[in-house]
């Protein structure tokens, strides 16, 4: 009985899709009918056969007055279908093709917030990320007075966080390996990339232990280099956040590295 009743609602709903003459409209060479029909669906929320339709007008259409909305249309049957790759392409494209047409702005700043909707987990590769901020920064420099500049402002900082905890996190995998002079590199890059980071203080710290470590595994003629590079980075570290939850930490190794300079001293 279940199979039955199955097999009932394919037939309906197979009855119902050629009910509406979609298969017999794709065939037609009517494309006035075909645009008409093809905004129709579009207007329901039927984006997979508006799609099929406005596709296969746009060359159809190319060079008339009709090309820019038909195209327009198009990109948007791929963004509510969840497909931001090819989205984000069409409605750069779109710009390209029609720099001074009436969506142009609104599909430039699609284009890169598609990219963002692409944009992964902040462990993952982060291509789509960068490209979503060099397209919202590309959109703020054409429509500097745009009233989306605050939404592009709010997509960079989330976008940046992500760039910021990747950075952070691989920095601390290279002092958890052992790999001391790259968590140093990449600390100092750190800072430079990400001067306001909450993580400073914590990769400030991390930069002291590093050359403390280095140190106390160094030969003897970079083991006293080594302890006043981690003894210059407590001073600054101090000086720049004396209240650190990392201060005390730091000050352990700072004493530490003290006590191991005045042996090197009295040897």
């Amino acid at each position: 009985m279940k199979k039955i009743s199955t097999y009932l609602i394919l037939i309906v709903a197979i009855t119902l899709t050629s009910c509406d003459g979609y298969n017999k409209l794709l065939k037609s060479s009517n494309y006035e009918l075909k645009l008409e029909r093809a905004q129709q669906y579009y207007a329901k929320g039927n984006y997979v056969k508006a799609m099929a339709l406005f596709e296969e007008l746009i060359p159809v259409y190319k060079g008339t007055d009709k090309a820019e909305e038909i195209y327009y249309y198009y990109s948007y049957c791929n963004y509510y279908q969840g497909d931001y790759g090819l989205s984000q392409y069409h409605f750069k494209n779109y710009a390209r093709s029609f720099p001074n047409g009436k969506h142009a702005e609104e599909c430039l700043f699609l284009n890169a917030y598609c990219y963002y909707l692409n944009s992964p987990a902040y462990h993952l590769d982060q291509t789509d990320t960068k490209n979503a901020m060099a397209e919202l920064q590309n959109f703020i420099d054409q429509y500097p007075e745009s009233s989306r500049i605050d939404s592009c402002n709010k997509i960079s900082d989330l976008l940046r966080g992500k760039l910021e905890r990747k950075e952070h996190d691989i920095t601390i995998q290279y002092f958890n390996i052992g790999d001391y002079k790259a968590a140093i590199a990449s600390s100092n890059n750190f800072a430079k990339d990400f001067p306001e980071s909450r993580y400073i203080d914590e990769l400030m710290y991390t930069t002291v232990n590093s050359y403390y470590l280095l140190a106390i595994n160094s030969l003897e003629t970079k083991k006293l280099e080594r302890l006043n590079l981690s003894i210059e980075s407590y001073l600054k570290l101090v000086d720049l956040y004396p209240n650190s939850n990392y201060s005390l930490k730091a000050e352990s190794i700072y004493e530490s590295c003290k006590k191991m300079k005045s042996n090197i001293k009295t040897q």
